[in-house]
């Protein structure tokens, strides 16, 4: 493929110019408000199928969108992750041809897989009209690639990240919340401080966060490059899905006017509704800034004694930032530890790798640039109130 050399300009975590790829998507570069956390957007809305997709992680928005665009012939493929063969949780790409195989793409998955590989595939088979299903740092490199692929239609539909590990960590890590992790089938981190996780024999099982082994994981159980993500939103898909404002349902972003293709094709099959914003996220922010600063020095995490464990998991979803406002907190959270881990493990990469917006959205937590970390390219400064 003659683009498997571009990583100099089409990886995120080199030199990313968000203002410039912004612009050339949404004919704009994020502006004020929710925009300076979220990336541009023309609409947002709490969403669910109206009926619920069978194997979907949440109700099936993500793959509904991908089977209705091969339905109508708008691609001709959508590309896609599913299950290992040999692993429920190990990604696998996948070329998808046919609405009713989406369904294989239902679910999460765990670990690291080479989605975009699969453009030199579908160019060998003529397919000008393409989807593509991604997390962030694909969905930087495509937009990176987009000219050069030579497409009549490009749909993107994006999911919003959180650190990634591999399958083999992964598997650890279901270990330490289970003594039999084989019978887990299904885990989500949930927008009410709990995680949840099903079994192959039906059972559900509700973890609060506070009661989760982060503590007990290796340090270097994330990789440097998803304890550093700068588009926790992926900001550059044309519509963006996951559950952080969700309050109990999706999260919908439409980004550009292709996103509202997308979801217009949806039609009645889709619920949408105003969403929702409580709390405050301030003090959650400060703390994880404390604790995060502790780790990035190479300090022991401040563990919350057991005692009060039960009474901050009941308060949490009560009183904590809740909608929206979890949404903005998760966002200033990730923007914080991209400095301090930068600023221990690679110092002389962050006038590089952090963008101005991400200085913009650390700033109220006394996280500002040194000289020597000014962004090389400011581009544009984002500000404005939330």
């Amino acid at each position: 493929m003659k683009n498997a050399k571009a990583c100099g300009h089409a990886c995120q975590f080199i030199a990313p110019d968000y203002p410039a790829l912004e612009t050339r998507v949404h004919a704009r570069a994020r502006s004020h408000c929710d925009e300076r956390f979220f990336g541009p957007f023309q609409a947002m809305y709490r969403a669910e199928m109206v009926v619920p997709r069978a194997g979907a992680q949440w109700t099936g928005i993500t793959t509904s969108l991908g089977a209705r665009l091969l339905e109508q012939n708008a691609v001709q493929a959508v590309l896609t992750m599913i299950p290992d063969a040999t692993d429920r949780w190990r990604p696998h790409p996948a070329l998808i041809t046919e609405a009713a195989d989406m369904a294989q793409a239902r679910g999460m998955r765990m670990g690291y897989a080479p989605l975009l590989a699969l453009l030199e595939q579908a160019q060998a088979q003529g397919f000008t009209r393409l989807a593509v299903i991604g997390i962030p740092c694909q969905i930087y490199a495509l937009r990176c690639l987009e000219a050069e692929l030579g497409l009549e239609r490009l749909y993107v539909i994006g999911t919003p990240c959180s650190d990634n590990t591999t399958t083999e960590n992964f598997h650890k890590f279901l270990g330490l919340l289970d003594t039999d992790p084989d019978a887990i089938d299904y885990l989500e981190f949930r927008a009410d401080y709990r995680v949840e996780l099903r079994y192959t024999d039906g059972r559900q099982r509700l973890i609060p966060f506070l009661k989760l082994p982060i503590s007990d994981l290796p340090q270097d159980f994330f990789p440097l490059t998803c304890r550093t993500c700068v588009d926790y939103t992926n900001a550059l898909a044309d519509i963006t899905v996951g559950y952080m404002g969700g309050e109990g349902q999706q999260w919908l972003l439409v980004r550009n006017d292709r996103g509202a293709e997308m979801l217009a094709a949806l039609g009645p099959d889709i619920r949408l509704s105003a969403p929702g914003s409580a709390g405050k996220r301030a003090g959650a922010v400060k703390g994880f800034v404390a604790n995060t600063e502790r780790a990035a020095g190479g300090l022991p995490l401040r563990r919350m004694p057991e005692w009060l464990r039960p009474l901050v998991s009941w308060l949490q979803p009560r009183f904590g930032p809740r909608g929206l406002e979890f949404a903005r907190a998760r966002v200033e959270m990730k923007a914080a530890e991209t400095i301090l881990h930068l600023r221990r493990a690679a110092p002389a990469k962050m006038k590089n790798m952090i963008p101005q917006h991400v200085w913009d959205i650390a700033a109220p937590y006394e996280l500002r640039p040194a000289p020597e970390e000014q962004p090389a390219s400011s581009g544009q400064k984002y500000l404005g109130g939330d």
